[in-house]
């Protein structure tokens, strides 16, 4: 089972970011954390704050526990550019890009899919109403209302 978080248009370069990331991919989520939390780069607190979101999307969407949970891809794409100018000498101008990153998660589950599919069909069970029963009304019994 794959659960899906998704970080759009942060704030720094997503070369930088990708130091983080390649920390972090394939590893347990506590594990993940951990190292998380005791590393120094900008980028590392708001890894952790996506690694998060995504285990509260698990809880609340599929019911799985954060101990199975496991990194399974986390990719880092460059966001949109910001560009600006910055003065130079003698009333010259220099471009600047400010660059942006986009970071997408997926955990698994290492559950057996048994206990998935149990879930998943105690959702199912729900009642649905259904068109099998149809009324026959005759011609004769039919009501006829005249304007």
């Amino acid at each position: 089972m794959l659960v899906k978080a998704e970080l759009k248009n942060y704030r720094q370069s997503s070369r930088k970011v990708r130091l983080v990331a390649d920390l972090v991919r394939g590893k347990k989520v506590s594990t993940a954390l951990a190292e998380l939390s005791f590393l120094n780069k900008k980028a590392a607190p708001v890894v952790k704050k996506l690694i998060d979101s995504a285990i509260a999307n698990a809880k609340h969407n599929f019911n799985l526990e954060k101990d199975n949970l496991i990194v399974k891809e986390i990719r880092v794409d460059e966001g949109k550019t910001l560009k600006r100018w910055r003065a130079g000498a003698r009333g010259r101008a220099f471009p600047l890009k400010k660059r942006t990153s986009r970071v997408l998660l997926a955990l698994e589950s290492k559950d057996d899919e048994k206990t998935v599919k149990k879930e998943m069909i105690k959702k199912d069970e729900v009642k649905k109403v259904s068109s099998e029963k149809k009324v026959d009304i005759k011609k004769e019994e039919k009501k006829v209302v005249k304007k």
